[in-house]
């Protein structure tokens, strides 16, 4: 009863950060509408190619994803787009934006990560550049694990970790490239169960541990919050089974470049480097812990130059 107690905690936890988007909908509109009593957009989302027009953009619970994805929905409803949030694994993305239902999304990591799901929906989308090109998959263990530093040194020491290595979505391409790369180039299959659970409950067992100084190996990538918050060690790939640096891509459905145009001219300039995505992260989810869209909104006025950078001439008048 309490195993499944605390999985309905975690599945809850994670609806509650990932849901931000459909549940503050009305709350945002509202509040576009209100701008001309102190805040909002001086020339009126009236004006300009957003108005009107409705986008939706997939999201899968990736902190850089959040965080971007709420960025831009702040940013588009200022300029008076109706923005959908569609919450998702990352298999149904891919096949949705393939099909149409999904217009954007911004964290598709390639050559990697999403190369299954790229080889078979690629060429039904349209890539619209990358935003990011230092990210990574890794293999992580808390600093004071002292005699593992290389996935090598994961063999033969199976009792230390319980004979777990702590996974995410099952269908997430970092799973993928644990179970059918990492594990059998350093012969681990047999010695270690990748688990396979969410984001929002690998991160949980990896502060319990922590907290007791607990040995825990779990999947990871760059650029992450935790690396912030914790004392973590990548583990070394000497096979490079994980990958080497990848970058994060933004990519729409079929006749998005030409549909969003406007849009699509801003995604060009956009571009996030790894100290500016961690500020970014620290503001939306961190300094504003379930409350996303006010975080990104916070962020947003307090860095101008970068929203003028992405948007030129169309900043004018944001004020968030």
């Amino acid at each position: 009863m309490n195993a499944r107690y605390e999985e309905y905690n975690v599945v809850k936890r994670s609806r509650r950060l990932l849901g931000i988007g459909a549940a503050a909908a009305s709350l945002v509109l509202f509040a576009g509408a209100c701008a001309g009593e102190g805040g909002g957009v001086d020339t009126g989302p009236e004006e300009g190619e957003g108005a009107g027009k409705t986008i939706s953009i997939g999201l899968i619970p990736w902190e850089e994803d959040i965080t971007v994805t709420n960025l831009w929905k702040v940013i588009l409803e200022e300029k008076g787009y109706t923005v959908d949030i569609k919450n998702v694994d990352v298999g149904p993305m891919y096949e949705g934006t393939a099909q149409g239902d999904i217009d954007l999304f911004l964290d598709t990591w390639l050559p990697t990560t999403h190369k299954s799901y790229w080889d078979q929906y690629g060429d039904q989308l349209e890539d619209l550049g990358a935003w990011n090109e230092n990210a990574s998959l890794q293999i992580t263990v808390p600093e004071y694990v002292e005699d593992v530093n290389s996935i090598e040194d994961l063999k033969g020491k199976g009792d230390e970790f319980d004979g777990k290595i702590i996974g995410i979505e099952s269908g997430s391409g970092l799973v993928k490239t644990t179970k059918e790369s990492m594990l059998p180039d350093y012969g681990l299959k047999d010695e270690y169960e990748l688990v396979e659970s969410s984001t929002p409950a690998m991160l949980t067992e990896l502060e319990s541990a922590i907290k007791d100084e607990k040995p825990i190996v779990v999947t990871l990538w760059r650029p992450h919050p935790s690396y912030a918050k914790f004392d973590l060690k990548d583990l070394e790939d000497p096979k490079e089974s994980m990958g080497g640096a990848e970058k994060i891509h933004m990519v729409g459905r079929e006749g998005f470049s030409e549909d969003f145009g406007e849009l699509n001219g801003w995604l060009k300039k956009f571009k996030v480097d790894d100290d500016t995505l961690a500020d970014m992260e620290k503001v939306v989810l961190e300094d504003h812990k379930d409350k996303e869209e006010e975080g990104a909104r916070a962020w947003l006025k307090d860095n101008p130059e970068f929203v003028q950078e992405v948007l030129g001439k169309d900043a004018e008048g944001l004020k968030f």
